[in-house]
């Protein structure tokens, strides 16, 4: 079992910036991808970045350039930059672990808010 614990949700003005940041704890496999999603209210969840183990981040359209998503396989954590936030960025994020070979095994953090208002 893996747990995932986020933190570093808030309330922020437009513009402003938060960082979130993940800890993933229990039987962590070396070879994992790592996520980031969010889910507005009334809506679904969306992915929001990811790091594929090797690869560079990727990230949905509407976050590129103010979002910087980075993770410390060391250490098990992966983190959200979120940079020039808008009201429409207010959601709940989770983070995101899937790891497993033949059989893949996706975890989910308890997820935190984050508030962009004025």
């Amino acid at each position: 079992q893996v747990q995932l614990v986020e933190s570093g949700g808030g309330l922020v003005q437009p513009g402003g910036s938060l960082n979130l940041s993940c800890i993933a704890s229990g039987s962590v496999s070396p070879l994992n991808d790592m996520a980031w999603y969010r889910q507005p209210p009334g809506k679904e969840r969306e992915l929001v970045a990811r790091i594929v183990w090797g690869d560079a981040a990727k990230y949905t359209d509407s976050v590129k350039g103010r979002f910087t998503m980075s993770r410390d396989n060391k250490k098990n954590t992966m983190q959200l930059q979120m940079n020039s936030l808008k009201p429409e960025d207010s959601a709940v994020y989770y983070c995101n672990l899937v790891q497993g070979l033949a059989i893949k095994t996706t975890y989910w953090g308890q997820g935190t808010q984050v508030t962009v208002s004025s």
